[in-house]
């Protein structure tokens, strides 16, 4: 059943697939909590590792690990794939990396300060625009000392830098506030905090090995493990968007390709665009826009289609919609914008289908001959091959030993950069204020000894002041006196 230029999808009206080499101009996964947009997600995922094509994505509730292993026999199952004339259904596993940014559930993944960017980094931090500059200025005066910023203490070290160097900076760099600085200070602590630490510094993620096949010619699978990460939605988003904006600078130009290079799943796809400024919303357009000529398919995985900006909606040719409800006012405007979007199918109405869809059902449209999207169809999604559900401990540590990359990012480098330069030249700055620093305290303790020998003076000048007051005081001074004047 499966076609070797496409991946089976299901069946509706007629059978469903994806146009490999349409794949990379992205698309749409929406639906409901509950629907089957997980289900949906994996069958697309070992699709593209059958054809060979490397698929990384994000796995938030922990279920997606299942792809890894090989499925179990299920009657359900085995009955969709009868309904649906799927002849060619098996149970098998699939080649898997997991990656953990905390490197507790996968390989370590990092990246450093340096490649991440003052526009990255702020949003991370949830900076103002008067932060935003100061990181911008840390940026700049680090790239012009030659200092790199790699890890959390890099960056500190350089802001502090800044902080005590303001007067000296302002004229070329502009003004920095104690306040500005503060405030960064404290989300880095969050940040921190919140495990921020384990994601900056190096080994950095190299991206070929994101983008690689086994020996039998399946693409790996890279897993992200995300349910604790989704613990700061702003920490996942940014390192996603952090990882499309690095395919997107570093891969070459390649047209249209045959099928694509590498697939990127964007589960949860609304926290990306929840309150992110418009500089970033717009950055995200063009990367959508242009990365599929570096033949890199961008699949987004949310709740409602109204998350994802027009702009971005407007580039995801492939889309699979399950049901959406339709209570309130806002939600049924959501399941006409949905229904929209599709060619219109004369046979049935697509809002209210949206709604009646049942779990393992979705509305599918996938791009044809050209780039012209076919007619929306009601279809039964096709069962998974490999397993549906998280994997064992037990499991899961196999295949991180297993894995062709084990030792690569696992032990940490932390190699010269920005914090151990500004300390040698502080302590450098040290050694050479140290004979002033003597000479000072020399010319100080005479000072001092002047300084108390005037003061036991005039402490004893009081104490004869005090003395000449009392009578024998009077007798001592009439006797000094006449002995002074008999003298003459």
């Amino acid at each position: 059943m499966s076609d070797p230029i496409s991946i089976y999808i299901g069946k509706g009206e007629k059978q469903q697939s994806l146009d490999l080499k349409l794949a990379n101009r992205h698309g749409l996964i929406a639906g409901a909590t509950g629907t089957g947009k997980t289900v949906s997600l994996q069958i697309l995922a070992e699709g593209f590792s059958s054809q060979g094509v490397p698929v990384f994505m994000a796995d938030v509730k922990g279920d997606l690990s299942g792809i890894s292993q090989a499925g179990k026999a299920h009657k359900k199952l085995e009955e969709r794939a009868n309904t649906i004339g799927f002849d060619d259904y098996e149970y098998r596993e699939f080649p898997t990396v997991f990656w953990d940014l905390y490197g507790k559930q996968g390989h370590p993944i990092r990246t450093t300060i340096s490649e991440m960017g003052p526009l990255l980094l702020s949003r991370l931090l949830e900076l103002n625009d008067t932060q935003e500059g100061v990181v911008n200025i840390v940026f700049k005066l680090a790239d012009d000392e030659g200092m790199l910023l790699l890890d959390l203490k890099d960056f500190r070290a350089m802001l502090n830098f800044v902080g005590e160097n303001a007067k000296e900076l302002t004229t070329e760099y502009g003004n920095v506030s104690r306040a500005s600085v503060g405030a960064i200070q404290r989300r880095l602590l969050v940040l921190e905090q919140q495990g921020g630490e384990n994601f900056f510094g190096e080994p950095a993620l190299d991206l070929e090995h994101i983008m690689q096949t086994n020996s039998e010619g399946y693409g790996y699978i890279n897993i992200l493990a995300a349910d604790k990460l989704m613990q700061n939605p702003r920490m996942y988003s940014t390192f996603l968007l952090w990882m499309l904006s690095e395919l997107f600078e570093e891969l070459p130009e390649v047209g249209d390709p045959d099928k694509p290079k590498l697939v990127f799943f964007f589960d949860e796809a609304h926290l990306l665009f929840n309150r992110a400024p418009r500089a970033l919303i717009e950055k995200v357009e063009q990367v959508v826009k242009l990365i599929r000529s570096k033949g890199v398919g961008i699949y987004f995985v949310t709740q409602n289609p109204t998350d994802i900006p027009e702009g971005v909606l407007s580039q995801l040719g492939n889309r699979i919609q399950h049901a959406l409800r339709a209570y309130t006012p806002r939600e049924q405007k959501a399941v006409r914008v949905a229904a929209e979007t599709f060619r219109v199918n004369p046979k049935f109405d697509a809002a209210k289908a949206i709604t009646e869809l049942g779990v393992g059902e979705a509305l599918v449209s996938t791009l044809q001959k050209k780039g012209v999207p076919s007619i929306v169809d009601r279809t039964l999604i096709r069962p998974p091959s490999s397993r549906l559900g998280p994997v064992k401990r037990t499991e899961r540590k196999i295949v991180i030993e297993n894995s062709h990359i084990m030792g690569v990012y696992d032990e940490t480098i932390d190699r010269e950069s920005a914090f151990e330069k500004l300390k040698q030249r502080a302590e450098k700055s040290e050694e050479s204020d140290a004979p002033k620093a003597r000479r000072l305290g020399q010319t100080k303790s005479k000072a001092k000894r002047g300084r108390q020998r005037q003061s036991i003076l005039e402490t004893l000048g009081k104490s004869v002041a005090r003395t000449m007051g009392s009578s024998i005081g009077r007798q001592i001074i009439r006797g000094l006196l006449g002995s002074i004047f008999k003298g003459r």
